[in-house]
């Protein structure tokens, strides 16, 4: 089994930022994909980012330029530096991580841009 436990969500204005963190923890050998998804009311889940290694980085249009992501492989971590934020960015965000071929995700965070 494989925990991810986020953290660094909450609420800020438009033009503000905000780190985000994902630690997996649990039994496995190494963790392939790592990514962040977001999920607005009423939207279905998206791609924000995600990364397979240092230059492998892979990102939604909609936050080119504005996000970046980063790994630790030593501590099984990834994170989401997020700026320039929108309302439009306003979502619950979930940590996703591939190991052995089975995704598994995080209990999310909320991202809330006020305008």
């Amino acid at each position: 089994q494989v925990q991810l436990v986020e953290s660094g969500g909450g609420l800020v204005q438009t033009g503000g930022s905000l780190r985000l963190s994902c630690v997996a923890s649990g039994r496995f050998l190494s963790i392939g994909v790592m990514g962040w998804y977001r999920q607005a009311p009423g939207k279905q889940r998206e791609l924000v980012a995600s990364m397979t290694g240092p230059d492998r980085t892979n990102y939604a249009d909609s936050v080119k330029g504005r996000f970046t992501i980063s790994r630790d492989n030593a501590k099984n971590a990834i994170y989401l530096q997020m700026t320039s934020l929108k309302p439009e960015d306003t979502a619950v965000y979930y940590c996703q991580a591939e190991v052995m071929w089975r995704d598994y995700w995080g209990q999310g965070t909320q991202v809330t841009v006020s305008s």
